[in-house]
């Protein structure tokens, strides 16, 4: 349903990267603002995974992937939901840890609560972030404006899609 540029997702899916998928479509049309996703993960009784198996298989697919540095990282599971907690040092590290759990199977949802501390000084973060962007082919660095405050940088500005505007905030970590 799609009701003054939001789309809501509703459904049941039997494995969560068909939710991911679902959710990443929508987000890459033009005009829609902002996605409620209502999709639930269902799978069949054959396919009951318990927590702790979740668990198990999470921390030893992490320990596989080299670029996560496992031992800064807390998994956590609840009815099939992935918590990941801790501190890295970059943004990828934080997006390989959930991609590399996300597909497991009996999950239903990862909550990625990792969070990335940096060693770069404020004062050139944000020029660092106008480079990223001029270096990306889908996003219009002339449309976007970048204001440091503290630790946190404001992203603000016009974008043509949800896609592009997720594809700023990954090019700004």
């Amino acid at each position: 349903m799609v009701e003054d540029g939001v789309v809501t997702l509703t459904s049941f899916v039997d494995e969560f990267p068909k939710k991911v998928a679902a959710e990443k479509a929508a987000k890459s049309i033009a005009g829609v603002k902002a996605v409620a996703e209502d999709i639930i993960v269902k799978y069949g009784d054959n396919y009951k995974t318990t927590d702790k198996e979740i668990a198990k298989a999470a921390v030893r697919a992490l320990e596989l992937n080299t670029s996560v540095p496992r031992e800064k990282l807390m998994v956590k599971v609840d009815d099939g939901y992935i918590f990941l907690s801790g501190e890295l040092k970059w943004d990828y590290q934080k997006n390989a840890a959930k991609n590399t759990i996300q597909n497991l199977q009996g999950v239903k949802g990862v909550i990625n609560n990792i969070t990335i501390y940096k060693e770069t000084p404020p004062t050139e973060v944000a020029h660092k972030i106008m480079e990223a962007f001029k270096r990306s082919a889908d996003i219009d660095a002339n449309t976007i404006t970048v204001k440091i405050e503290g630790h946190t940088a404001i992203l603000t500005g016009t974008v043509n899609s949800l896609k592009e505007k997720d594809d700023a905030t990954r090019a700004a970590f």
